[in-house]
């Protein structure tokens, strides 16, 4: 059993990542006030004292606690803490990510030393602080709280010896020389009210984040995660019956590790045995690595997806140059035809991993950045590539001499398709939990980014994955009653699914160039299509003025087979480019 403390931005994304497992955890808040979906999670309110926390590990058999309260709960931290080292449980702090302390804010270690030549100040740090900013009010400064508008906050304000005047509410402001902020990281908009602030003309003042409390006697070392991944990740290492599959690592991610590794060696002589990697969304992870002569490596982790590239060698040569540049060595494949990121001839490593890789080690080599020296050539290998290959659908999508190294998120989440299947159901019941009575359902990650834009207002839980299980979760969308459900996909999936392919895995499904040229021809469209691989090829083949006709086909071929499934709610299709534009015939 898993103890969560949240109340947070952090503690919501710690329940979907638990979510995932289909096991059962807890989760508690302090005040009760948070509007967060448990599906497989129980909820308990209220403070916990340690002796009321001790009695409740104790009782419930917790083996594990994730402490995503908030940076500033300091009595808390330590309370966990505590009782961490007495029961001798495992702790991950899942914490904010933060920004670099910009020296053009005064920063403070407690209110005591807010600097007192302001005449007024707009404070932002919490309706708990109000009592410690009294003084202030001796002092002759005029403070304003800005404080969240319910019924609890506005009593605590008034105990505290606030006035009505001395009051706005987020997200008001008020007039003030200065502004007192807390060091909240990126989730809680640090970086957004220092921009507002500045625009204002106000001075800056942060109140400096607390070293949050962690027991390190079990591990050696506090088991910190900043993001829903690294979390994931550390629950399988503390808690490996908790996921009934395990994460593994993209060769993006591995290649980006080898590489920071290579890098890290060439500029301090340091050989760690495991380096830190910033993943797209933002987080840190540390992935192990090893060296060798000339060289940096990491051995590709699968976890339990079923994978052919798993434990290859992953290695990275990094040497200092007059450019930046990215290439390929032995055992990555070449793209040899279009249609891909990148043009026929270069080697097959996505957009995604080759940013990833350049972010990486732009973050270590910019104190070399001269004249003399300003870049270098990272060079990316896997020695047994090229026979692993021949066991995907490289050759078939004209990859020639070697693996892909691929990724969008930086993580492999393994799903068998039982196990795939039963993992969107829990989705579906919990988007329904959550009281939204329209779904939107998407092919993954990307996909789901562009349609939210749609949607600003719909719950997280309202947006579901379904994979290449189209028809499966159609099904389950009537199951469930949704009265509304838009279905976003991108083009390769979408005529598949024109042809009547309700799953679209590769292994099920391929793109059907005779049946494209039908739905071309309804469209009144001409296209070559002899040297297309990729379906997404078809955007830049169909002249701009007939794309609006060629979308309303494919649609309409969509929704044929779709809305058998769906015989009670009203479906939506968004077939959406890579651009991110997003096509509809409502």
């Amino acid at each position: 059993m898993i103890l969560v403390f949240g109340g947070t931005t952090e503690g919501r994304k710690a329940v979907e990542v638990l979510e995932e497992a289909g096991s059962t955890f807890i989760y508690s808040t302090k005040t009760g006030e948070q509007d967060v979906a448990l599906h497989h999670g129980q909820r308990i309110d209220g403070a916990l004292d340690e002796e009321s926390m001790l009695s409740l590990c104790k009782e419930r058999g917790i083996r594990l606690m994730v402490d995503a309260a908030h940076p500033f709960a300091s009595r808390l931290h330590q309370t966990v803490a505590l009782v961490s080292e007495a029961l001798s449980i495992p702790v991950i702090r899942y914490e904010r990510i933060y920004p670099p302390r910009d020296p053009g804010i005064t920063w403070i270690d407690d209110y005591s030393q807010i600097p007192t030549d302001i005449h007024s100040l707009l404070a932002t740090t919490g309706v708990q602080s109000i009592s410690r900013l009294k003084w202030l009010e001796e002092r002759g400064v005029k403070v304003v709280y800005r404080i969240l508008k319910r019924e609890s906050s506005i009593l605590s304000a008034h105990q505290q010896g606030a006035s009505d005047e001395q009051l706005c509410f987020y997200p008001q402001t008020a007039e003030a020389e200065a502004v007192l902020m807390k060091e909240s990281g990126e989730s809680g908009g640090f970086s957004e009210k220092v921009a507002e602030a500045r625009e204002r003309g106000m001075r800056i003042i942060a109140l400096k984040r607390p070293e949050t409390a962690l027991g390190t006697r079990l591990t050696g070392t506090p088991q910190c995660v900043n993001g829903p991944y690294g979390l994931r990740r550390a629950i399988e290492r503390l808690l490996p019956a908790f996921y009934p599959l395990h994460s593994g690592l993209t060769t993006g991610t591995c290649a980006t590790a080898a590489a920071v590794a290579a890098t890290t060696r060439m500029m301090k002589g340091e050989t760690p045995e495991e380096v830190p990697v910033v993943l797209p969304n933002g987080e840190t992870l540390r992935v192990p690595v090893g060296f060798a002569d000339g060289y940096a490596y990491c051995i590709k982790e699968a976890g339990d997806d079923p994978d052919v590239t798993n434990g290859l060698e992953i290695r990275a040569k990094v040497e200092p140059s007059d450019t930046f540049k990215i290439v390929g060595g032995e055992g990555v494949g070449r793209f040899t035809l279009p249609g891909f990121d990148y043009p026929p001839g270069e080697a097959a490593i996505n957009k995604g991993p080759r940013e990833m890789i350049r972010q990486n080690i732009c973050q270590l080599i910019s104190p070399l950045h001269s004249e003399r020296n300003p870049g270098v050539v990272c060079t990316i290998s896997v020695p047994e590539g090229e026979a692993i290959a021949r066991r995907t659908f490289n050759p078939r999508l004209g990859i020639e001499g070697g693996i892909s190294i691929i990724g969008v998120s930086g993580i492999v989440k393994p799903f068998s398709e039982e196990a795939f299947i039963d993992s969107i159901r829990k989705c579906m019941q919990v988007a329904k939990a959550s009281g939204t009575d329209r779904v939107v359902i998407n092919s993954g990650a990307k996909s789901e980014r562009f349609v939210k834009a749609c949607y600003p207002t719909l719950p997280q839980q309202a947006f579901v994955e379904y994979g290449n299980y189209i028809g499966e979760t159609l099904r389950m969308a009537d199951e469930l009653q949704f009265p509304h459900v838009t279905l976003g996909v991108m083009l390769g999936k979408a005529v598949k699914l024109a042809a009547g392919h309700l799953d679209t895995h590769s292994r099920k499904s391929v793109m059907d160039k005779t049946f494209v040229r039908q739905m071309l021809n309804e469209a009144c469209c001409q296209a070559d299509l002899e040297d297309i691989t990729l379906a997404r090829e078809l955007w830049e083949k169909i002249p701009a003025g007939k794309r609006p006709d060629f979308v309303k086909v494919v649609i309409s071929h969509c929704t044929e087979h779709c809305k058998p499934l769906l015989p009670n709610g009203l479906l939506t299709i968004l077939l959406i480019d890579d651009e991110g534009h997003i096509y509809t015939t409502a």
